[in-house]
This record gives structure tokens, sequence and C-alpha cells, in this order.
């Protein structure tokens, strides 16, 4: 849903920078009236901002700020059309996608049906390596754009696919376009709320399929705020109000997202007044942030799901035996209650209770702490005698991956050490490239609210979130015929035997569900964190 390397910014280096950027005329607080305020809010580095292979929830936030999506998602988890006028289907296989008119890139391009055609084929196209082409691969053509690697010598010698375009994407008009899948899926309107379906502009591309150098630096998008500037890397990322938007109007003129590698400096910079928004209030923090923000610290639902997980692919953890022995050796209530202080509450299954179909405890046996027991099935499943849990230590872990690791020791009297990769997008990049970290920490959020969401992306064969080289042709079936299912109901029975597989091998260790812990500024207003973990842009405002 889920998850860099310089010197940590202080508080005073950062005020220096916001002296330069802040957008009123005194030096002072931007007047509430005008509505022309910057809101500052603490991100770590995103690895990417193209939609299509932006799967991290940093880079998320700053692309729900660029792009308007075809639908967004009511308080009951039902979409809703936003930029899309209707999106209609009356057999879950061809879907009709009439956009409104009226949208225009920040260049001045319309957005046309073009615009999705050309970017969701450069998604889809297998050796553009995006994140998110797992997404596409319902449509009708995927397959045929993807490399094939008969002789298993890796990607540099796969041959060319056989195709560039998916088959299934028909335009009809300037506005209208035609979805052919390769079978019915009935929640595929809902899939269509995920980012990865952004449109791009005929300026993103040198030449057929093949986007410009630099254009991720100068992300041009159709949503309420456009790039000032470029991605100042591992410093900031500036954005400000597009007024041709024709949608929903922000209430502020613009945003700073502040790119810290530690989040107690994105709170220490809250606290002094130099940040506005916090997304998550550091875990050694928790106990004392009601003291210092007041009425602004905030708690909010959240989809999230943290875990650990295992590279499955290594020698030591193919034994579904050693894994379940390390998940029944970590006490997650005593975690949650002494490092989380209650404000998130352990997992003992694979789908967040947010969506529908989710049920408690069905991780079963393996979730169960039972030290005495794990100690003695991890000594005859042959576990290794050395442990180590790698995790970004950009995003606050350190203290609860210390105190697992010691949990472990303890329990199955091994040695365990937490190794921090500076950035999450360090992390990511080595369990990508299947470089030896040990077991990893992740975390998911929903990109849209379907059981298959967190199944599909995390543990199919080829997943686009499946790090850890997890594989399991049974499990990928009943996904696949929860896909195809006539209703979300038949489609929550498949994806429940699915989950039942998991809970047996275990190529991850479900820890904790979260919630939104969140503060903000006494400058700002109206600041909601919605269950993607997303401050809402079009909400928050400048108050005097």
């Amino acid at each position: 849903m889920p998850v860099r390397r310089r010197v940590t910014w202080s508080a005073m280096a950062l005020a220096v920078v916001l002296a330069v950027t802040a957008c009123s005329d005194d030096g002072g607080e931007p007047s509430p009236a005008d509505g022309n305020g910057i809101v500052r809010i603490g991100l770590v580095e995103p690895q990417h901002l193209i939609p299509s292979n932006a799967t991290e929830s940093a880079g998320a936030q700053v692309i729900a700020a660029l792009f308007t999506p075809l639908v967004d998602f009511d308080g009951e988890k039902k979409p809703f059309e936003v930029a899309a006028e209707s999106i209609e289907s009356s057999d879950n296989k061809l879907w009709t996608v009439k956009l409104k008119g009226g949208y225009t890139f920040h260049n001045g391009e319309p957005v046309t049906a073009d615009s999705y055609i050309n970017a969701w084929n450069h998604a889809a196209y297998g050796p553009n390596g995006n994140g998110g082409a797992y997404f596409f691969g319902q449509i009708d053509g995927y397959d045929d754009l993807q490399s094939t690697d008969p002789d298993g010598d890796g990607p540099q010698k796969a041959p060319e696919p056989k195709a560039k375009k998916l088959t299934g994407l028909q335009k009809v008009d300037e506005l209208t376009f035609t979805i052919t899948l390769s079978g019915p899926f009935a929640e595929f309107e809902s899939v269509l709320g995920y980012h990865v379906f952004s449109p791009l502009p005929a300026a993103a591309w040198a030449s057929d399929g093949v986007l410009k150098d630099g254009f991720e630096e100068a992300l041009i998008g159709n949503g309420p705020f456009k790039m000032k500037g470029t991605w100042q890397h591992d410093s900031r990322i500036e954005v400000e109000r597009y007024d041709a938007h024709p949608g929903t109007k922000p209430k502020i003129g613009g945003v700073v997202f502040q790119i810290y590698q530690a989040l107690t400096a994105d709170y220490a910079d809250l606290v002094a007044g130099n940040n506005d928004v916090t997304k998550t209030i550091p875990t050694e923090h928790l106990a004392s942030a009601p003291g210092d923000l007041g009425d602004r610290f905030k708690k909010s639902p959240l989809s999230s799901f943290q875990f650990l997980a295992f590279p499955t692919f290594q020698q030591e953890f193919a034994k579904p035996e050693v894994r379940k022995a390390i998940s029944m050796a970590i006490d997650r209530d005593e975690i949650v209650k002494t490092i989380f202080k209650d404000s998130q509450t352990s997992a003992r299954a694979f789908v967040s209770p947010a969506v529908a179909g989710a049920r408690p405890d069905t991780c079963g046996e393996a979730c169960v702490f039972d030290p005495a027991k794990a100690k003695a099935a991890y000594q005859a499943a042959g576990g290794p005698n050395r442990l180590q849990i790698s995790y970004n230590g950009d995003g606050g872990h350190r203290d609860w991956i210390d105190a697992t690791c010691n949990q472990l020791t303890n329990n199955l009297g091994v040695e365990c050490v937490g190794t921090a990769e500076t950035r999450f997008a360090d992390l990511l990049t080595k369990v990508e490239e299947k470089t030896p970290v040990g077991m990893f920490r992740l975390g998911w959020s929903m990109d849209y609210p379907s059981m298959q969401n967190y199944l599909g992306p995390l543990y199919s064969t080829g997943g686009s979130s499946n790090y850890y080289g997890y594989s399991n042709p049974e499990f990928d079936r009943l996904v696949e015929e929860g896909v195809a299912a006539p209703n979300q109901d038949e489609a929550i029975k498949k994806y429940q035997q699915a989950e039942e597989i998991l809970a047996r091998e275990i190529p991850v260790i479900p820890l904790r569900f979260g919630q939104n812990n969140f503060g903000h500024s006494t400058r700002v207003g109206n600041v909601e964190l919605d269950l993607f973990g997303q401050v809402d842009l079009l909400k928050i405002e400048v108050s005097g």
C-alpha cells in the first residue's frame, strides 16, 4: 500500500528555506481571507512521481495534488465520478468511460480520451518497468505487452514484447473510450480510482510511448494544483493552485511538501511552527503529543496494514514452519501498548477491517503469542541463528523494530539486529533487486476499497508489491476467480479462501492495523487525513 540518504535537516535550516518559499508580501502569515496561503506538509522522499510508477504513499500524496482521478469514494466507500462523466458496463467486461468536458492539463492542453489511452499503454508496457503495471493486467492485450525470459537470464536478455499497445483500449470520440477486460470484474470502477490510471498530456512524450527526459521532475497533471518549479530531491516539492481547474477549488494557494529524512525532524518543525502538517506522529512522541499540540493532535480511521515480509526466495526463510515460528514469538499486544500507546491495533489477519469481507483472527495459530511453542518449532525447522530486520529510517520505525528484535532474541534464542536504510525509496530499491536485507518492514494502505487490493498486489505471483517472491498457484486462482465473480458477495467468498492460504504459509507476519495519528499547526484548519493516509488538499485552509 504500501513502502533515501542525506543529513537530517534541522528546524533552523528549514526555517531559512521556508522564509524564502512563503507566499506573503510582508513575510508574515498569509491572510485567511484571500485563500492564497501556503501550507507546509511533511513527507519522506517519494520513490517516483509518474502516476503509473508511484506505488508508495509519499508519491501518492503529491499525485493527489497534481492529478484528478476518474472516480473517488464516498463515506460508504462507494465510487462516484470526478473527472469521469460516467463509467458504465452491462456485463462487467466491456466498460465505457465518458469524460467530463472542461478539464485541461496545467499547460493548457485539453484532457481527452487519448490522454488516458496513451498513458495507460505506457504504464502497461513491460519494458518500461512501471511499478503500477500490475493494475492494468485485467485489460485485453496486457500479456502481449510483457517481455518473456525463456532462458531465465534476466530482463536484460528478454526479447521485445509482441505488442506495445493494449487491444482493450479503444477511442470512441474525443471524450469517450472503451475498456475491454480479459474477463468480468465487478469492482473495476473502484479500481479506476487508483492514481495509476491518471492521464498524461501530449507534452509528456518524446515520441510514441516514450516519455521525455525530465518530465517527472516537472510533472504536468490535470489536478487542482500544478508544479511550481521542479522536484527538489531530498528537499521539497512545491505546487500552486491551478485556477483553470473545473472541479472543486482548493481553499489555499499552494503546498510546500517538505522532505524529511526522519519523522522526528518533521515533528520538531511542527512544534516549532516551521511545518503545518505532520502526517504521522513519531512513536516516541505519541505520549507527549496531546500536551505539545492540544486539540491539534488528531486521530482518524486509516486502512493501513503493517507487516514484516520474508524474502521467501532465500533458503533460510523458505520453510513456512520457520516463518510461522517467528510470528508466534512476537507479542503484538505488548508492542502496541508500550511503543504505540494503543494508537494502533494488533493485526491477526491479512486484510484491514476497513473493507467489506475482512475478518478478525484469520491468521490463526501463527499470530498467537506462544514463545515456548515458537522456540521449539523454530529449532525443529532449523531456523537461522541470526535474524535481521531492515526498515526505512525516515519512517520512525526504530523503536518498534528494536522491541521486536528484543522479543525474537529472548523468545527464540537468536541474535536479532535492526538495520535502517536512510530512505524508504532505498529500501524498496534493494528488495526489488533482491539484495539480501533479511526480513523487512513494509506497510500497505488500500488503493481502492476491496479485499482484492490487499491480496492481489501483495501476494499474487508477479503482484506489483510482492517484493518477497511469494507464489502459490491456488492462491492466484482464487483471487482471479474473485475478480471474475458476478458481484461483491461472491467475490468475497473467493478472497476469504485465498486469505486462508496465507494463514497456512505466512509469507508475511501481520503486525498492526493503523489509524492516522497526525498533528497540525495553528496556521491551518479543516485538516483531515483519509482512509488512504492522505491530507485532503481540497478541505485544508489557512486560518488566522
